[in-house]
């Protein structure tokens, strides 16, 4: 019996050795399961993987990945992650997908398309046509025009606004089921499509018994100090973390000689906050290092940090892995952020602070640091207990398969 053909639509779709966007690899893992033949469609260079995809010259490169998963490489070209060749680089990848052909991927029975890039729902729809598909599915995995509005400030008169505004209406009217990661996302996608029965919720999430674990190499734990109290970030460092309140943090502490600060990650914010941190000793900055190795430098960590602006965007909810990164490692969080039911208040397993203020962050760091062992402990189990039973990756996947 042939096996029904899914083809997910994601320029930034990576495998567990990239570094980065393994959500769909991880769907498929369970959808194969069910007796679902999967090919993900992603751009050919990513500037947040770790190791980039070995590519021919030809437009795809397919890389069976293994049974009934397999990654077809679009070429595209390299690019800065601040420049307007990313931009360049997503119109080409919609562009050159339009092109995929059944007899390379074979037909597609249900269609994915996942933004961002938002463009992609076009070419998206196309395909949905040209192969008469049963279901084109649209998934969203930040919100677009307003994530530039909000956290850009881009006036809604802008092209740039008003083209994404354009194609996200489209997208939504055309779709047949839409998929968000933010779990406030209805009231305003549902205002666009006038269909509230074609949205769901389904979360970014963690699985386990998918991880492997990979040591740390020995410089990276030589460089974490013993016998602090450590406050770790890892992820992205862009203008959506708010790290610079972590940074001033950091600065206004750094004659506290009992706590270290500890960022790991990449993003094109990076240089810039080593630099006003390049006369602090209490402050490392690490590279990014691979998904399997996020648990062990978690280990050395006594709190994990993430940030929110103070905007109206984060309303909509937040999806942000390093939630479940830090969940799954039993880690206490201190969240800068509104009160917007993130998986940390959710679970109560940190302490929410005033977003956009390093004072209270430093309260919060003096609050936790406070507390003794067992309190901080207890915690993590409950983010632990949390994140294992909703943000697991064979839930998750369920709820994809009552869509299709």
């Amino acid at each position: 019996m042939n096996k029904k053909n899914i083809w997910i639509l994601n320029q930034t779709a990576g495998k567990p050795d990239s570094g980065w966007g393994e959500r769909h690899y991880y769907f498929a893992k369970y959808w194969v399961e069910k007796g679902y033949a999967v090919k993900i469609i992603s751009g050919s260079y990513n500037h947040l993987f770790i190791n980039q995809p070995k590519i021919t010259d030809k437009t795809f490169t397919l890389e069976n990945v293994e049974d009934n998963i397999t990654f077809c490489w679009v070429k595209i070209s390299r690019y800065d992650g601040g420049s307007i060749f990313k931009l360049w680089s997503m119109i080409v990848f919609a562009f050159k997908i339009l092109f995929l052909k059944a007899k390379l991927l074979g037909k597609p029975d249900i269609i994915i398309v996942s933004s961002m890039p938002i463009f992609q729902i076009l070419s998206g729809i196309y395909l949905r046509r040209k192969y008469n598909v049963k279901k084109l599915i649209f998934e969203i995995r930040d919100l677009w025009p307003l994530t530039p509005m909000y956290l850009s400030g881009y006036p809604k008169y802008h092209p740039v606004v008003i083209v994404m505004k354009w194609i996200e209406k489209i997208g939504y009217k055309k779709s047949d089921k839409i998929v968000s990661l933010l779990p406030n996302a209805g009231k305003y996608i549902n205002s666009i499509s006038n269909n509230p029965s074609k949205f769901s919720w389904i979360s970014n999430g963690i699985d386990q018994n998918l991880l492997k674990s990979e040591p740390l190499p020995s410089h990276i734990c030589k460089k974490i100090p013993k016998g602090k109290f450590i406050v770790g970030y890892t992820g992205t460092m862009g203008m959506a973390n708010a790290l610079e309140y972590l940074i001033e943090a950091s600065i206004e502490m750094k004659n506290n000689s009992d706590i270290h600060f500890v960022l790991v990650g990449d993003g094109y914010l990076k240089d810039k906050l080593m630099r006003l941190t390049c006369d602090n000793s209490n402050i490392t900055f690490i590279n990014k290092i691979s998904k399997n190795q996020v648990q062990n430098v978690l280990k050395m960590f006594d709190l994990c940090f993430i940030g929110r602006n103070n905007t109206k965007l984060f309303d909509y909810g937040v999806a942000s892995n390093k939630y479940f990164d830090y969940m799954l490692a039993k880690k206490p969080i201190l969240e800068s952020s509104n009160r917007i039911k993130s998986p940390a208040e959710l679970s109560d397993c940190g302490l929410i602070v005033q977003p956009e203020s390093s004072n209270a962050i430093i309260e919060g760091i003096y609050k936790l640091k406070s507390m003794s062992k067992e309190q901080l402990n207890n915690m993590g189990e409950k983010g632990f207990i949390y994140v294992k039973k909703y943000h697991n990756f064979e839930y998750l996947s369920f709820k994809y398969l009552k869509l299709f």
